[in-house]
């Protein structure tokens, strides 16, 4: 058995609800009676085969859709990106701003986040434009520029009271993801180490680069060390660097991503905040942990 769950925090009319069992019908998926996790803004649809199919006939009507198998629903272990993803800025582009080249090293990101450049040589080139920045610049961007995206700490902080276990796995840097980590509630951070001498940046990051293939090996190995099976892994990014982990995980999650991530993953979060990922769970309103 399979289940699609639409959300849509905004408002879900139960004629909307109507429409896309109608459509799921017309697909062929044999749904079964809709059934609310949160009335009027998550509710599953079940169904019993053509999830492909069932993607294609509910996506595109103004609310998120996951369609996943109902068995191993409930995750045992996150794995999530962090620039964009967690938060809702690109920390290296803001860090380029105290250095009064914002739109140069922003460029650059976009271009590797959209799966243009190759990550690793992209991120030494923008590293290496912060040569000589004051390391105060970090705290500061930390303290003035670093938002946490809305719903992250209740998916964590719920996901972790339920037994499952949270890494943040970043592109970018320790003296960020560290304190994001944190303060949103995450096991453990993994991230680059920009290299500085005395007090300042010397343009250079830590070898070996945190990138794609730690974020899928960060996500393999972990699901190893727990016993878990694939499908209780769940891996939410944004960008070209997060493909592999999102391809390996149980249920791979873009979010609010650039294009060739959205094509690939299997579920995508277009219009809510990271609290879809409860309801994707099936995990209701009154059961999210929220401080």
């Amino acid at each position: 058995m399979f289940t699609a769950t639409l959300i849509a925090g905004n408002g879900l009319p139960v004629g909307e609800v109507s429409a896309a069992v109608d459509r799921l019908t017309m697909a062929g998926c044999a749904p079964g009676a809709a059934v609310w996790i949160d009335a009027g803004e998550a509710v599953d649809l079940p169904f019993g085969q053509e999830p492909a199919a069932a993607r294609t006939a509910l996506e595109g009507h103004g609310f998120d859709v996951v369609v996943q198998p109902v068995a191993a629903r409930a995750k045992a272990l996150l794995v999530a990106d962090m620039d964009s993803t967690m938060i809702t800025v690109e920390c290296i582009d803001e860090l380029a701003d105290y250095a009064g080249i914002k739109a140069e090293v922003a460029e650059v990101t976009e271009r590797a986040m959209r799966g243009e450049l190759d990550f690793e040589g992209a991120l030494d080139a923008r590293v290496a434009l912060l040569a000589g920045l004051d390391e105060s610049a970090i705290d500061r961007c930390l303290a003035e520029r670093v938002t946490i995206t809305p719903g992250a700490r209740e998916l964590v902080r719920t996901m972790r009271a339920r037994g499952a276990l949270a890494v943040l796995v970043s592109g970018g840097f320790t003296r960020f993801a560290e304190p994001v980590a944190a303060e949103i509630g995450f096991d453990r951070a993994i991230a680059n180490r920009l290299l500085i001498e005395n007090g300042r940046l010397t343009g250079k990051v830590a070898r070996p680069i945190v990138g794609a293939a730690t974020k899928e090996e960060t996500l393999r190995s972990t699901t190893a060390e727990r016993g878990l099976a694939s499908a209780e892994t769940l891996a939410v990014g944004d960008g070209a660097n997060d493909l592999p982990m999102i391809r390996a995980a149980g249920l791979g999650v873009a979010y609010r991503a650039k294009p060739i991530v959205a094509a690939a993953a299997a579920a995508r979060i277009e219009h809510g905040d990271l609290t879809a990922l409860l309801w994707a769970q099936g995990i209701a309103r009154r059961d999210w942990v929220t401080a």
